[in-house]
């Protein structure tokens, strides 16, 4: 069952897991680069995910609406976030939600890496967003630079090529910049603006090895912003086209 395969990525979502600096570092920075962006009005959100973004979208509007398939992150979330429980979350599959409300804000956060079907997916929602409304998309990018080092040097084969943590992610793709506003675009949007989320010049454990400054770190969450073709994750962010 599908929910049961949602279910099985909950290991993913703790603190042991191999990249949660990256996790802590970008899931804590592009809710920020988001909110800068936003139209006053309602957010509907697509995955619970690690929760990171809710703290900071919870105050910047009017109506907040989450969407999750799996019951066990729905229940860990509220578990480990007892005062947020004002935010409404809705236990549906992406697919199949179903509502007449249009939305001025919707978020796909680390979404389109995992879904079946993104095509599907980002038609579907346009159809909810508002006029005037913008979505924002954040996805990891196969051409980041510690992935095209890697490759130089022989360690990773294909650029394109998912580890074994992407897997317990339930990653089932990569995206570049160029194949992300593509497809966007082929989905009846226009793109507005396209940022970096994390310059990263090698990998995970690497860089934990060098016991590196906070500082250092949001030098390279703020010079991502103006590479994205580099950087680990891209943020995009689109209006009806």
């Amino acid at each position: 069952m599908l929910e049961n395969k949602l279910d099985e990525s909950l290991t993913a979502y703790n603190k042991s897991f191999a990249y949660e600096l990256d996790n802590h570092l970008i899931l804590n920075w592009y809710p920020q680069r988001v909110v800068k962006k936003m139209v006053k009005g309602t957010l509907l959100e697509l995955g619970v995910g690690h929760g990171y973004s809710c703290r900071q979208f919870t105050n910047q509007v009017e109506e907040y609406t989450i969407l999750d398939g799996s019951p066990a992150v729905i229940a860990q979330f509220r578990e480990n976030n007892p005062d947020l429980s004002h935010i409404n979350i809705v236990e549906t599959y992406f697919e199949t939600f179903d509502t007449r409300e249009h939305f001025d804000n919707i978020v796909m956060g680390f979404v389109l890496e995992h879904v079946e079907d993104p095509e599907l997916i980002l038609k579907k929602y346009r159809q909810l967003l508002s006029e005037n409304g913008r979505l924002f998309i954040s996805v990891p990018n196969a051409s980041s630079l510690h992935r095209q080092l890697a490759h130089i040097a022989g360690m990773l084969p294909d650029l394109e090529q998912l580890s074994e943590s992407d897997l317990e992610l339930g990653h089932v793709r990569y995206f570049t910049v160029d194949t992300l506003k593509a497809l966007v675009e082929s989905c009846g949007y226009e793109v507005v603006n396209v940022e970096g989320l994390l310059l990263k010049p090698f990998t995970t454990s690497q860089i934990t090895s060098l016991n590196l400054d906070d500082k250092i770190f949001n030098a390279l969450m703020e010079k991502g912003v103006d590479y994205p073709e580099l950087s680990t994750a891209i943020l995009l962010e689109a209006k009806l086209g």
